[in-house]
């Protein structure tokens, strides 16, 4: 499931999504080799289309059909705050708005009551909204302001990932997708039950 086959193509950015991220409020980050975009081999089952991701390996795949997969690199949130389980693309948007909430504003704020899209906004250039059934999780695939942090569990619980990764992997998913994200290895071990 790891061997690396070739980088796909560059992602297709909007003229706003050029203007927006030329003026990025953050450097570059240099994110190590093995957490930027490739195509890999693919052996689980999955069904091309859905997403799974790899909390302690700090990857996501997107299943692609003949037994490949885009695999990016991901900063996951921490093992108390992440999500695991089965979860369904309940909504997309480009540059979203970030309405944090009463917990994120209690850990890590004071932060407005929403923070306009844009580069400096934590979820990015496009968020992917998890739902189980018709319920938001709360939880989310999103881009980050915080590149540097990409092959690191340390996020509030979301799955962020590069800017331009998280447009690629945008233009190829459907609303519906299944979204699989396992538990961390440890807590599998220890019988802890999945959440979502």
């Amino acid at each position: 499931m790891q061997a690396t086959l070739a980088p796909p193509s560059d992602a297709s950015l909007t003229p706003r999504d050029r203007q927006l991220l030329a003026h990025a409020p953050y450097a570059q980050a240099s994110v190590p080799e093995q957490y930027l975009r490739h195509v890999v081999d693919y052996s689980r089952k999955e069904r091309p289309g859905s997403i799974l991701v790899d909390t302690d390996a700090r990857y996501l795949y997107y299943v692609l059909p003949d037994g490949k997969a885009i695999r990016y690199g991901v900063a996951v949130g921490e093992e108390a705050m992440a999500f695991s389980g089965v979860a369904q693309v309940g909504r997309m948007a480009e540059w979203p708005d970030w309405i944090p909430t009463a917990e994120i504003q209690a850990r890590l704020g004071p932060y407005p009551a929403r923070v306009p899209g844009g580069p400096a906004n934590p979820l990015g250039a496009r968020a992917l909204y998890l739902y189980a059934g018709n319920k938001d999780t709360l939880y989310r695939i999103h881009g980050t302001n915080q590149p540097e942090y990409i092959g690191q569990a340390i996020s509030s619980g979301c799955i962020r990932m590069r800017n331009e990764d998280v447009i690629d992997l945008y233009g190829r998913v459907k609303q519906g997708s299944m979204v699989v994200v396992l538990p961390p290895r440890a807590a599998a071990e220890t019988g802890s039950r999945w959440r979502g």
